[in-house]
């Protein structure tokens, strides 16, 4: 099987020459690699570039920056690196973080495990992050999760999902919708993944509003995302962060923001967290 991996990267310098290292030492050697130079101001396209001119399987492409908002940036520069591709010479489309190291045997052990298992849609490993010295669980999603820097999609499931939707939440939209039409997430818990940055770190969106809007463009109902809030708030045990959520859901409501998914899949969606909800409370 065939590998295109795309990997967004804006303003990198510090970190792209880890991941391309990681992918020119793997065993597995059948991939192309295109990475969508986001606008870099930094030394970002010079690195790329010390790949494309001495390794035929790294490509890239260049565009002028976009507004760095969580989700909706980096699936615009990840569509815009998969359009340059003919899709029929690929097996697997990966979209992987400019900022992550892969074990050598990573594409390798990816690869069996969509031929072994014909219904497996969404592959990945787990997160781990540098802490006093040492590697570290991220912790941040259960570990039936595949998180964003990492996704590796059989070709027919990213097709029949529709690809990624360009919006806050999209790597998880995408898990509902794949397991929705009978394809399986799984995540290899032998494969660590080391990222080496902070995810997060550069958005400029308060928390409450990223919570507010994150269930807005989920497509969650009212009595979800009120729910969904109200977690939110137990966590750090805060009434006024339930209640400023909740301040930037409505907003979004108001304001009948685009969402990209469809009501259909937006019934999907909130039918999956109603059964999620009730396995856990009923």
């Amino acid at each position: 099987m065939r590998f295109l991996i795309i990997i967004p990267a804006h303003n990198e310098e510090d970190h792209l020459p880890f991941t391309l290292d990681s992918l020119q030492q793997q065993r597995y050697k059948d991939f192309k690699v295109v990475v969508t130079n986001d606008g870099s101001t930094d030394h970002t396209p010079e690195i790329i570039k010390r790949y494309t001119d001495t390794d035929s399987r790294f490509e890239t492409v260049t565009l002028q920056k976009s507004a760095h908002q969580p989700g909706s940036k980096v699936v615009n520069a990840f569509k815009k690196g998969l359009e340059t591709q003919d899709l029929d010479h690929f097996d697997i489309i990966c979209k992987f973080d400019a900022d992550i190291i892969l074990d050598e045997n990573y594409l390798e052990t990816i690869e069996k495990s969509f031929s072994n298992n014909p219904k497996y849609g969404l592959v990945g490993g787990l997160l781990y992050v540098e802490k006093e010295g040492d590697w570290v669980y991220e912790g941040n999603s259960n570990k039936n999760h595949v998180r964003g820097p990492l996704k590796a999609y059989r070709k027919e499931c990213f097709l029949e999902i529709g690809g990624l939707r360009e919006t806050l939440g999209w790597d998880n939209i995408d898990s509902i919708l794949l397991e929705h039409l009978g394809w399986k997430e799984v995540v290899l818990p032998e494969l660590k993944v080391k990222l080496i940055k902070v995810k997060g770190a550069d958005y400029t969106v308060r928390e409450s509003d990223y919570y507010g809007r994150y269930f807005y463009f989920l497509g969650l109902n009212r009595f979800l995302a009120y729910v969904a809030s109200l977690k939110e708030a137990m966590k750090i045990r805060s009434v006024s962060f339930f209640f400023s959520i909740i301040k930037a859901y409505e907003s979004c409501r108001s304001k009948k923001l685009e969402q990209k998914i469809s009501k259909e899949e937006q019934q999907v969606i909130n039918n999956k967290r109603w059964e999620t909800l009730k396995k856990k409370w009923l």
